[in-house]
């Protein structure tokens, strides 16, 4: 039979006595991009749509894709795609077996995030200069 006398004891790591991790905030923002990715992906189709559908409807969706908020949600979904692709790229290494151990989980996690922010600029210093 169950211990029904467990007391004020909690049944899970609960969020104030739970310290985040990186390696468990590098797997919830990889969750956190691919939805984001998702959002971008329907800006886009929409952008596409309006430029089969006609000028009106493309100066529309023109319009709200340069606005700054538009910008600013393109300009973030460059970081979320590499950084959802270098997510990718360290849990496929992992499924072959390497770096298991917990320093250099914490190094792949910090990686991600450098790599996605570095990546992120020089893409856009591409976009920018040519």
């Amino acid at each position: 039979m169950a211990d029904v006398n467990r007391g004020a004891r909690p049944l899970s790591p609960h969020i104030m006595i739970y310290k985040p991790q990186i390696t468990s905030i590098s797997s919830i923002f990889i969750r956190i991009t691919g939805q984001a990715l998702i959002v971008a992906t329907l800006m886009i189709v929409w952008w596409f749509v309006a430029l089969a559908t006609g000028p009106e409807a493309f100066a529309i969706a023109t319009w709200w894709l340069t606005m700054p908020l538009g910008d600013l949600v393109l300009g973030l979904s460059v970081w979320a795609l590499w950084y959802h692709l270098l997510g990718g790229l360290r849990h496929l290494y992992w499924d072959a077996g390497g770096s298991m151990e917990i320093e250099w989980a914490e190094r792949l996690g910090w990686a991600c995030f450098i790599g996605a922010t570095v990546l992120t600029l020089l893409t856009w210093l591409v976009f920018l200069f040519v």
